[in-house]
């Protein structure tokens, strides 16, 4: 079942030498825990630093910002101070590894166009826990089928967070990261993990049922991210003040629900208030889904919406409000190939 814990107790020491010696924390190792983050956006950016101040040897693999991170590094401005940080590699492809890294965390985009097992493989070690730091439902089977041996970790950031410019990137609320091992279970690894967040500044939270925490996360993203996009790049104040928005909002998260329980992840009965009470008290963000129309990138429509829609559809649920979204983005998206 969902922990819904903080790790900040430590685990005894009769449990850590249960541990393999590379899951260990940084001050009982010779050496530091070893990340590669493959996908340095603003999340990738952000968790880099968290687990640099953790005491983590982190290293980043980026393509079109290369240059201005290996010469002036990550600029992160938070509500945890200034957490700007130098990595310990910068790599234009996980090719230029030269060492497979402990934990390899992934946040790419879940789009077309980018193949995630490819741009991964080159670093993937015997021993190297994979951890998938992305939005969406059901993202998880395909990394796992082409890496069967390694442990995978799936992760949820509940954190607003913007890359503003080149190598530099604007925290503004949360950090949390919900994680498990995919499809269930949370082994030391996934302690470990968190213990590591932890140290660096945000809550890890350990759940043995990460999809269900999937299917939790959905309740916000599934609306907000195409509703923003829908509305011409709306933040999220806009979305909840425009008279009739919030209400379009709950219909839709009231979908998602009814979907995951038929999925198999029933969802608290408080859960859309929850979500609508802390986004009221956010300050107006834009998603990473308005942010990518903005800016004309790829979005992320299949993995957040399009795949909870055939979910229901599977389940034999009604989800008219999620399906109406999901087909104008499409002829959104549709329009936009042909200005192209």
């Amino acid at each position: 079942m969902y922990k819904g814990r903080s790790l900040c107790q430590k685990k005894n020491a009769a449990e850590r030498t249960r541990e393999p010696a590379h899951l260990q924390v940084e001050n009982e190792m010779t050496e530091p825990v070893n990340v590669l983050i493959v996908g340095a956006g603003a999340i990738g950016g952000l968790y880099g630093a968290i687990l640099k101040r953790a005491g983590a040897r982190v290293g980043l693999v980026v393509r079109s910002e290369y240059d201005v991170i290996k010469s002036d590094g990550v600029k992160i401005t938070s509500p945890l101070g200034d957490l700007s940080y130098q990595p310990d590699g910068v790599y234009r492809s996980a090719e230029e590894v030269d060492a497979a890294p402990d934990y390899l965390v992934v946040t790419l985009k879940v789009v077309d166009g980018i193949d995630r097992v490819a741009a991964i493989k080159p670093a993937v070690g015997p021993n190297t826990t994979i951890v998938l730091i992305e939005n969406g439902i059901d993202i998880e089977p395909e990394i796992a089928e082409a890496f069967p041996d390694n442990r995978l970790i799936s992760a949820l950031a509940f954190v607003a967070v913007s890359r503003v410019g080149p190598g530099s990137i604007d925290h503004k609320a949360y950090g949390q990261l919900t994680i498990g091992n995919f499809p269930s279970g949370a082994g030391p690894e996934v302690h470990h993990f968190a213990e590591l967040l932890e140290q660096g500044g945000v809550p890890g939270v350990v759940s043995d049922r990460v999809v269900t925490e999937r299917w939790r996360k959905a309740v916000w993203n599934a609306p907000f991210n195409p509703v923003s996009v829908l509305a011409g790049g709306a933040d999220t104040r806009t979305m909840l003040q425009t008279p009739g928005g919030e209400y379009a909002i709950r219909a839709m998260m009231e979908e998602v629900c009814a979907a995951a329980k038929a999925a198999g992840h029933p969802l608290p009965d408080d859960i859309i208030e929850m979500n609508i009470a802390s986004t009221h008290k956010m300050p107006p963000y834009y998603n990473s889904m308005a942010l990518d129309y903005l800016n004309k990138r790829p979005m992320e429509v299949e993995a957040i919406l399009g795949n909870l829609v055939r979910a229901a559809e599977r389940s034999g649920v009604e989800v008219p409000r999620l399906k109406t979204a999901y087909a104008l983005i499409k002829m959104l998206q549709a329009n936009l190939a042909k200005q192209q």
